[in-house]
């Protein structure tokens, strides 16, 4: 399931772990000024179909025929930690095929995650067994040789606040050629997305940076 609004370049919102394209109500308007602007369920999500199990490559693959099927030419992604890894996953594994990527809250490992929220989510798996948190704490493992593949330009952001440790994203954004990282004072993991017009200012501002708008 997707929903589209605006005209010209192509973006694709891409919604965190457990969450739907509605986290985005607010930037959309906003970002549907300047792009063709498509907010995604992605796979196992709102109004998508559902599964049995979430792995990774599987969205990955899902978002690659989204974006192959639209014939969307070079899409610019916007995505929210588990959706930020498939747009990171996407562009390492095709490097012609995106334009750019704003990567927030993203994780390239479960360890990546401060040691309480990883203890946190263990615990919670153990009582509800959801595939979602299994997800959480057994993938990504995305190498450094993956992220150095990646081709088109990059910001990589997290909140001062966020649960992943801004050691791990100065590690990933250090291990993409040319990518930025932006670290926002006061913001915890998804504050400045979820139901905020922040994000779509990021966005704009980074695709004035790079020339993309």
């Amino acid at each position: 399931f997707y929903a589209a609004e605006g005209s010209g370049k192509p973006v694709i919102l891409l919604h965190g772990n457990g969450e739907d394209h509605s986290i985005f109500d607010k930037a959309v308007p906003l970002l549907s000024q300047h792009f063709q602007v498509f907010a995604i369920d992605t796979r196992g999500h709102g109004q998508s179909f559902p599964v049995q199990e979430s792995h990774y490559q599987d969205m990955t693959a899902a978002l690659r025929e989204f974006s192959r099927g639209r014939v969307l030419e070079k899409p610019g992604d916007c995505g929210f930690r588990a959706d930020g890894v498939l747009a990171l996953l996407l562009a390492s594994q095709q490097p012609e095929l995106l334009g750019g990527i704003v990567a927030c809250g993203i994780n390239t490992r479960p360890d990546g995650l401060k040691p309480f929220w990883l203890h946190l989510f263990r615990v919670m798996y153990l009582f509800n067994r959801s595939p979602l948190f299994k997800l959480m704490l057994t993938e990504p493992d995305i190498t450094p040789e993956q992220l150095a593949a990646i081709r088109c330009p990059v910001l990589v952001t997290g909140g001062s606040r966020d649960m992943i440790s801004q050691q791990h994203l100065r590690e990933a954004a250090g291990h993409i050629s040319g990518a930025a990282l932006r670290i926002l004072p006061g913001e915890s993991h998804g504050s400045y997305i979820i139901g905020s017009e922040k994000i779509a200012e990021i966005v704009l501002e980074f695709a004035k940076g790079n020339q993309l708008l």
